[in-house]
């Protein structure tokens, strides 16, 4: 299955971006994709505990643990996990990944690969391709909320009140011109504009972040535990 990848540069120091993404607390606020993120204590290798809301009242929890972090002499750092949830009302079974934080002159460029396996045989499989690539959109969303975060200053909880009111006075645009009745060709027109016409600045865009991996060191994934 074809893995997901997404990356950005962040014009910030090395050790903040670290901090930003390696500290549970502060990462689950910056990223869609978990409410909540706890270390589990004494555990050998690190080990934690994560869970997400995915409709109101049904919360999905699953684990994990760290492949260890590694630093190189070029600066560059490397953190890699595995993953699992247990659930069976979650469609991620058991998943890898990891993180690789590249210095540069524009800042930080930090990049992220992983992949899942997903469970429910053929009709898991077959939801798979389109939650897929939702999963990749809400990953840029969040790598380019934590840019606007440290480069910016725009908060986490701001940037989605910000998103938030984009898609609102996007939608009210539609509505009025369904209302005045302005004909089909200018409605599809002006949804279509919507639609590609990037948010503010100040407000996440998933397609700020590169999809692809531009060079062998983007491309190359280290190595994991073989278990959880």
């Amino acid at each position: 299955m074809r893995g997901i990848y997404v990356e950005t540069v962040i014009a910030a120091p090395m050790t903040a971006v670290w901090a930003a993404t390696q500290d549970p607390a502060t990462h689950c606020q910056w990223d869609a994709r978990f409410g909540q993120i706890e270390p589990v204590p004494g555990a050998t290798p690190a080990q934690f505990r994560y869970a997400t809301t995915v409709f109101p009242g049904m919360r999905i929890a699953g684990h994990g643990v760290h492949g260890g972090q590694r630093d190189r002499p070029d600066g560059t750092r490397t953190s890699a996990l595995r993953f699992r949830c247990t659930d069976r009302r979650s469609l991620i079974a058991a998943g890898h990944g990891y993180w690789r934080y590249v210095p540069g002159l524009h800042g930080v460029r930090f990049l992220t690969g992983y992949t899942y396996t997903p469970r429910w045989g053929a009709a898991g499989r077959l939801i798979d391709l389109m939650f897929r690539p939702l999963f990749g959109w809400a990953t840029a969303w969040s790598f380019d909320r934590l840019r606007l975060w440290l480069e910016h200053g725009v908060t986490p909880r701001r940037a989605l009140r910000n998103a938030w009111r984009q898609v609102a006075l996007r939608a009210a645009t539609v509505a009025i011109l369904v209302v005045l009745d302005v004909g089909m060709p200018l409605l599809m027109f002006t949804t279509f504009l919507l639609l590609v016409l990037p948010p503010d600045r100040n407000t996440p865009a998933a397609r700020r972040c590169r999809r692809r991996p531009c060079d062998r060191l983007a491309a190359r994934a280290p190595s994991l535990p073989e278990t959880l």
